[in-house]
């Protein structure tokens, strides 16, 4: 009798279908929400770059020179990045150039590299090319500059992941990207020139 249900037993299947989905769904779990996480990250840069076209085009107007209007500018950046990733970190800079070919290149102002280590310090000469009182390794001003400029706005995001299996799947916590936009203001006047070149000291 007992032999008859052990026999019984060994080609019993029911459960066998539960079994193999406890064993599998874990592996399948960190699978599905590792996409949905990755896809929302693709989804989150393609608003980024939405956001910094339109904030270029704005920004290439007259009154984008105002920093009011700059302020405005940056909070639609924010507000378009956070309706996707409401927990996003959002720091917007921008640079200003004279040429496109200028921030194409993005040189350092020339200098006197003494010490060897790629940055203007210790008293080392620079030529201060655009007239700010400051050596700058990619050549251009901080700002919005004016009529004819032309000015890069980089946006750099960073938020955390939708779902806690990052880790399963050897992921970071946090998602970061980078974007940018390069647009020329719009020619509403003459474009201001730097002038003459100055030499100054890196530590003055």
């Amino acid at each position: 009798m007992i032999g008859k249900k052990l026999a019984f037993l060994r080609h019993d299947e029911s459960g066998v279908s539960a079994v193999e989905f406890a064993g599998i769904s874990p592996v399948f779990f960190a699978m599905l929400l590792g996409t949905l996480d990755i896809g929302h990250g693709l989804y989150t840069k393609a608003a980024i770059n939405g956001a910094l076209q339109t904030a270029g085009r704005a920004s290439s107007l007259e009154g984008a020179a105002v920093t009011s209007e700059q302020s405005r500018i940056d909070n639609y950046i924010a507000r378009t990045i956070r309706s996707v990733a409401p927990s996003a970190e959002i720091k917007v800079k921008r640079r200003y150039y004279k040429t496109f070919s200028d921030a194409a290149e993005a040189q350092a102002e020339q200098w006197t590299d003494s010490n060897a280590n790629g940055t203007c310090d210790d008293g080392e000469q620079y030529v201060d090319e655009n007239r700010n009182d400051v050596w700058d390794e990619d050549g251009g001003n901080d700002g919005q500059g004016g009529a004819r400029d032309v000015v890069i706005i980089t946006a750099d995001v960073k938020f955390e992941r939708l779902f806690p299996m990052y880790e399963l799947i050897g992921l970071s916590d946090a998602v970061s990207f980078t974007s940018d936009s390069i647009l020329a203001n719009q020619p509403y006047g003459e474009q201001a020139e730097y002038g003459t070149p100055v030499a100054r000291n890196c530590d003055e």
